[in-house]
């Protein structure tokens, strides 16, 4: 599988270009807004065909990719069922696979940041391959004071649909603050220092209740936007 991990350094998020080398056919997980050239140009400088746009969740610290890419490329839009979002292309639930290629992607509904957060996990040559979004982080995981967020529920979704997975799985988070850029479902169990398994669900909700965080600086503009996939209404 060809892969590609993408990183916006504004706000610290990673996008990932996953494609079938035979059939082209090719996904993008999070497509920030500010670099839709720069996917653009990688998608056709391998002779790729984006096929579908991934988002995890409706972000509220950048705005996504999504619209502008289906506008240039014809792509589809993919997002949970329950972020009940009208320009969404296809609509998942948990359990509901993506297919390009001979590749196929799983969808695993991990809530808790947002209460419409996905995993995506897919294999290639004998590896899982997660990509948590703001759910699960190196070493960390994403906050639960605003979106619909909830500690219980976050904590519960990172321990029934992550870390259920094999503990070799690699983890390709949404975001990461420290220089990191991939881990597996073993090192955040052990190491994690909100979700390690060795912390209780009542431990996990005293910690993000007490985290006192600002709210995103570009979070009143982003969440409109993405409610509409990135594109103003008098654009889409």
């Amino acid at each position: 599988m060809i892969f590609k991990q993408l990183f916006d350094r504004n706000t610290s998020t990673y996008t990932y270009l996953l494609a079938d080398p035979v059939t082209k056919e090719a996904v993008l997980i999070d497509p920030v807004a500010e670099n839709v050239d720069r996917d653009v140009k990688l998608i056709e400088e391998l002779g790729l065909n984006l096929t579908y746009t991934l988002e995890t969740h409706v972000h509220a610290d950048h705005v996504t990719g999504s619209g502008q890419l289906r506008q240039r490329l014809s792509s589809k839009s993919v997002v949970a069922a329950s972020a009940k979002l009208e320009c969404a292309d296809v609509a998942v639930n948990h359990g509901d696979r993506i297919r390009f290629g001979a590749y196929s992607i799983g969808v695993r509904s991990t809530p808790g940041h947002t209460d419409s957060c996905v995993t995506y996990v897919v294999e290639d040559a004998g590896r899982t391959l997660a990509f948590t979004g703001d759910a699960l982080f190196i070493r960390g995981s994403g906050r639960t004071d605003f979106q619909q967020g909830n500690p219980r529920t976050l904590y519960r979704s990172v321990h029934r649909q992550i870390f259920s997975l094999p503990d070799d799985t690699v983890i390709y988070p949404g975001h990461d603050y420290r220089g990191h850029s991939s881990s597996t479902v073993a090192e955040e169990k052990a190491h994690n220092p909100r979700l390690a398994t060795q912390i209780s669900e009542k431990q996990f909700v005293e910690i993000m209740d007490n985290l006192n965080l600002a709210n995103p600086k570009l979070m009143d503009v982003a969440v409109p936007a993405n409610l509409a996939c990135g594109l103003s209404v008098s654009n889409s």
